[in-house]
């Protein structure tokens, strides 16, 4: 393991909570499809010692984190650099058909974005790269120094809810070329209105956010992976996703209601459109993070949870 990857730790988000989650499902694997560091797949190989974990993850220091700090469970780990859409992929080769459970924990982690040479970060200064994927070619400074205006508007104004996302793009194309995350931060912040730039934390939180969204296509394979988990998950074991923004969760919840309610018969009709529910939502609304867990970890504010648990097919239907 490399230096870099010894110093990528990480305080996982609502751990009691997705340990919580995962306590009543079979035994088997479950699928932590984000694995970071490892914090909630140790957490939950401590308390059911009839699961083991397969972590996937396009990170490669993430994964030599993790595969460092889990070793002590042995063959109940197992890891894969690939993207979550690939679970499947990554399932096959360790052939197994089906999975007690899976995890999502979306969005970047804290290791990624305080070193400022991953280029996440818009108070650290670094290259403009925000890859999760280390290998990947494509970065950020693709897309800052590629897209035109219009486009590069509708990125900002899509992943990152930003309404000044017109006068941004605008601002960062007459700024080209752009290198390094303080002087893209520089550049959007005065772009902003002066008002507008004291409320809402930093001015270029939502930019960078949509930046890398586009960069990783984090939200372009997100439903297909969610889909994958849910059909390869038995009855009784649950998918669980932690989201971090508006986009994320909206996605998050779109894909379980439909898995929950998938007829689209007019209410108080029979159905005869031959959906098949399966899955129940645990809970209608996201749970969020205890006053505890933010006080002591305040990047866990936004944090979204919403888990969903499979049913038989004798349980499903209307």
């Amino acid at each position: 393991m490399t230096s870099d990857a010894r110093g990528f730790t990480h305080r996982p988000v609502m751990v009691d909570e997705i340990v919580e989650v995962f306590t009543t499902v079979p035994p088997g694997v479950v699928l932590d499809a984000t694995l970071g560091a490892g914090g909630h797949a140790e957490a939950i190989l401590d308390r059911r010692p009839d699961l083991s974990v397969l972590g996937i993850d396009r990170d490669p220091e993430a994964l030599a984190a993790a595969t460092a700090r889990l070793a002590r469970f042995g063959a109940r780990l197992t890891t894969a650099h690939a993207r979550f859409d690939l679970l499947d992929d990554a399932m096959e080769a360790i052939r197994i058909d089906h999975l007690s459970g899976a995890l999502f924990d979306l969005g970047v982690s804290s290791p990624q974005f305080d070193r400022a040479d991953r280029g996440f970060s818009y108070r650290h200064d670094g290259p403009l790269d925000m890859r999760m994927d280390t290998e990947s070619a494509w970065s950020a400074a693709d897309v800052v120094n590629g897209y035109g205006e219009v486009e590069l508007a509708r990125v900002i104004r899509r992943y990152g809810d930003e309404r000044f996302a017109t006068r941004i793009a605008k601002a960062i194309v007459a700024a080209r070329p752009i290198e390094r995350t303080t002087q893209l931060a520089d550049i959007v912040v005065a772009a902003i209105p002066a008002a507008s730039r004291r409320v809402g934390g930093h001015p270029a939180r939502r930019t960078f956010q949509a930046i890398r969204v586009e960069v990783n296509g984090e939200l372009d394979v997100l439903p297909l992976a969610l889909d994958r988990a849910i059909a390869a998950t038995v009855p009784g074991g649950r998918v669980a996703a932690l989201s971090y923004h508006s986009g994320e969760d909206r996605i998050v919840k779109e894909r379980f209601r439909a898995a929950s309610d998938p007829c689209e018969c007019p209410p108080g009709l029979p159905c005869v459109c031959g959906a098949i529910q399966t899955v129940r939502l645990v809970r209608t609304a996201p749970r969020r993070p205890s006053a505890e867990e933010l006080e002591a970890n305040p990047r866990a504010a936004s944090a979204r949870l919403r888990v969903v648990e499979r049913v038989g097919a004798d349980e499903g239907g209307r």
